[in-house]
């Protein structure tokens, strides 16, 4: 068994990273980022964990004030338009988010999990990035960086016990679904019949991996990229 590590989990005010930040709350000492002050103030009283980040890492990227051991990048942003029609903000908006923030809070985190020799990244990228998603082009460019980004620092970091992984799930079974936000573009039923199991993948298979990328059986798995995504990645 690990002893308690520091674990940070960047956008876990819901979704995914906060699916993964409730499966590690008994075990470990997570900390959980987000811009909703108020959300995470009530999410660390309901499931304890030790703390959080209140920032918007699209334009910051905070000081954090403890050892990071295990960084979980989630934080992101999904922009779907055609590409003469996405709009500058937006293209800037998911460059700094998916691409740029997910760097520069690794950069914060190195040189501790280097002194102590030990470390574990696990970059949550998309499906977008592997295989490429039309009318999503710039979110399909940034979660693809995110895979290069996984494969150079893993062999960057390889002699100092420092492992570096990508999840790149599919279509999860998380608010941005079930609340309807995606009926402009299709429905939840036309979604369904693009996967090959015909089925949404649950945030917690996504957390349950991560369980494993920090364990000690999985100490040699580095610069890996690994599809969640009921066979999506496959084809139709």
């Amino acid at each position: 068994m690990m002893n308690k590590k520091n674990i940070l989990v960047t956008g876990a005010s819901q979704g995914i990273g906060l699916a993964i930040a409730k499966y590690f709350a008994k075990t470990h000492n997570v900390y959980i980022l987000s811009r909703n002050e108020d959300k995470l103030k009530k999410l660390c009283k309901e499931y304890s964990f030790a703390g959080y980040v209140v920032a918007d890492l699209s334009t910051e990227i905070p000081e954090l004030a403890f050892n990071i051991d295990i960084l979980i990048n989630n934080a992101g942003v999904y922009h779907y338009s055609p590409i003469e029609k996405m709009s500058e903000e937006d293209i800037k908006n998911a460059l700094n988010l998916n691409s740029l923030a997910p760097y520069m809070l690794i950069k914060k985190v190195i040189p501790n999990m280097k002194k102590q020799q030990f470390g574990r990244i696990i970059n949550i990228g998309s499906i977008s990035g592997v295989m490429g998603e039309a009318n999503a082009s710039i979110y399909s460019m940034t979660k693809a960086s995110l895979i290069g980004l996984t494969k150079s620092l893993a062999l960057e970091l390889a002699q100092n016990n420092i492992t570096v992984n990508i999840i790149n799930p599919g279509w999860v079974d998380t608010e941005l679904i079930n609340n309807g936000n995606l009926e402009e573009d299709f429905s939840k039923d036309e979604i369904i019949e693009t996967i090959p199991q015909r089925r949404f993948v649950d945030p917690e298979e996504i957390a349950s991996t991560c369980e494993f990328l920090i364990s000690e059986k999985a100490k040699t798995i580095t610069g890996q990229s690994i599809n969640i995504c009921a066979g999506l990645s496959l084809g139709f």
